[in-house]
């Protein structure tokens, strides 16, 4: 059963290649992905390599973790579940209130 493994410390400069090639060493590497932010396009500096097998994920912690690539100290280790967020709620405006509840349109019938 292939087992999944979080890894943190990337370089900008670390591709996904790198990464699957890296952690070749351990094993048979199923996936490597590096998470890309929405906006910049740039790494997060994290990403996860899922392993083949149970053994080699573990083999793949002992032996990267800690370790360098790309410049950086690379931290290894099993990853967790996605923990769910709560939820944003509503459009605010940049001063924390709701749209629409201060200075949007308000009481027309006051004189200024």
């Amino acid at each position: 059963m292939a087992k999944k493994l979080y890894v943190g410390g990337l370089s900008y400069d670390t591709t996904e290649a790198t990464l699957k090639e890296t952690f070749a060493q351990a094993g048979t590497v199923e996936s490597a992905a590096i998470i890309i932010d929405k906006i910049s396009g740039r790494s997060k500096g994290f990403g996860f390599v899922e392993m083949s097998s149970d053994e080699e994920a573990q083999k793949a912690i002992e032996t990267l973790n800690g370790k360098e690539l790309d410049g950086r100290t690379l931290t290894v280790n099993e990853a967790r579940p996605m923990e769910a967020r709560p939820r944003q709620g509503g459009f605010r405006d940049n001063r924390g209130g709701d749209r629409g509840s201060r200075g949007f349109g308000g009481d027309r019938r006051k004189s200024w």
